[in-house]
């Protein structure tokens, strides 16, 4: 379809897995003394949850979002190909139809310019945020 809701919903599709695959190994690695402790405690459940397998789960969490930060362009040129009027995905389209060679390239070099920005900002988030909440990403 047209518009920017299309690529959103294509780029949200790409990112969800590994995003969330991520988060779940990372609160599943809690320390196991951690939840003993609390369970001998009489910690409630979701007091666990907030408490310990959250930020025990947030250099996951980080890690996913890293992916995601790759991925996400690549959804949004997907959704671009599938039927838009403008972007760099239908700009390589057009290119290709043209055997433009040079033009595509240069998308796909904005492209990946795009995409090592969007990484980098994403990664140096994820290190200011393990330094003020004092966990490993």
């Amino acid at each position: 379809g047209y518009g920017l809701w299309p690529k959103v919903i294509m780029a949200l599709l790409i990112i969800y897995f590994p995003v969330t695959s991520a988060f779940f190994d990372g609160l599943m690695a809690t320390p196991r003394g951690m939840l003993d402790l609390a369970r001998v405690m009489n910690g409630q459940p979701w007091r666990i949850m907030a408490h310990i397998r959250i930020p025990a789960g947030l250099p996951g969490l980080a890690s996913g979002l890293k992916l995601a930060a790759v991925y996400a362009p690549i959804g949004a040129i997907i959704g671009e190909w599938v039927g838009a009027s403008q972007g760099l995905g239908y700009l390589m389209l057009l290119a290709n139809g043209r055997a433009k060679t040079d033009l595509m390239f240069a998308a796909l070099i904005v492209i990946v310019i795009i995409t090592l920005s969007l990484h980098a900002s994403v990664d140096r988030l994820c290190r200011v945020l393990a330094r003020r909440m004092q966990f490993d990403a």
